[in-house]
């Protein structure tokens, strides 16, 4: 029968026995988001969306690391790798949101006049705090597989989880703001006339993007109150808690992305004012930076 035994001496790496049963449903549906969104990654060419099927790949792998922590709570290296790897996977999918935000605004005729930060450097910042983040807090979670370092890694992972936060943060406001201006503009227009929508749905698109947002923000406010609290706080001696705001936050994520989302979303064409433009999304590269000529429709 599994059961809690200590690392070394009286020093325990876990409050309870990891749940063998929830390990399973998260390996199983972690595995499905990940075929099913690497499937469409490759059907549809876009590359962009391998953060996202990274993310979902190394959240599988983290649980799997979880199952094996079911019969072995005394050994580090299962412990050390469910616990990065469940911490840093929603950076990677975020990264692939923030992505899909700047394709979003070049693809828009005028797009770019609507955005509050350039679109060649809006990916790039917003992965830029995204990999510190991922970064911060895996040398976090590193830490935390030492009794002496604990409280240091609690530090840290939490400075990178508030960074995190920060980062999402900003991306709403910019997402907002851009949807704000662009809704007026594709509802009157420079010269006060009724404008035709544009072909691509891009109140879709945003919609998306606000919705995966806030579940993985909800997910990081967890995690740093968490963490806050410590070794002996609720959250981390109530394994529940971290299935239901963890595990099953960031499967809805995905499952979110998916059905609120398809790539063709940003391969369609149609403008306003009689125009459209040329090219597909996929051909957009990472980091955006100029805004394709629109030729006028025929």
């Amino acid at each position: 029968m599994a059961q809690i035994l200590p690392y070394k001496g009286d020093y325990y790496l876990w409050n309870y026995v990891p749940s063998l049963p929830g390990a399973i449903v998260f390996i199983v549906l972690f595995a499905i988001a990940t075929a099913v969104h690497g499937w469409r990654m490759f059907r549809h060419r876009v590359w962009f969306h391998i953060p996202l099927v990274l993310g979902c790949l190394i959240e599988t792998v983290g649980y799997v690391a979880y199952t094996l922590a079911h019969w072995h709570t005394n050994k580090l290296a299962p412990y050390i790798i469910q616990s990065i790897f469940i911490l840093v996977s929603p950076p990677l999918i975020a990264a692939t949101i923030y992505m899909i935000l700047g394709r979003l605004i070049v693809r828009l005729p005028s797009g770019p006049k609507c955005s509050i930060v350039r679109p060649s450097w809006l990916t790039k910042a917003f992965i830029l705090g995204d990999v510190q983040s991922f970064l911060i807090q895996a040398s976090g979670g590193g830490l935390m597989t030492s009794k002496g370092q604990k409280k240091m890694g609690q530090i840290v992972i939490v400075s990178g989880l508030i960074m995190q936060i920060v980062t999402f943060g900003i991306f709403l406001v910019a997402a907002i703001v851009f949807h704000i201006r662009y809704g007026r503009l594709a509802a009157t227009g420079s010269r006060g006339r009724r404008r035709a929508e544009a072909g691509i749905p891009w109140t879709k698109v945003l919609w998306m993007l606000y919705a995966v947002s806030a579940v993985i923000m909800v997910r990081s406010l967890f995690r740093t109150v968490e963490y806050i609290q410590g070794h002996q706080g609720y959250n981390l001696t109530n394994q529940w808690t971290f299935f239901v705001f963890d595990s099953a936050l960031m499967f809805l994520s995905t499952v979110l992305f998916f059905v609120m989302y398809h790539p063709d979303d940003l391969n369609r064409t149609g403008g306003e004012d009689g125009y459209i433009e040329t090219g597909t999304a996929s051909s957009v590269e990472m980091a955006p930076s100029n805004v394709e000529r629109a030729i006028p429709r025929k």
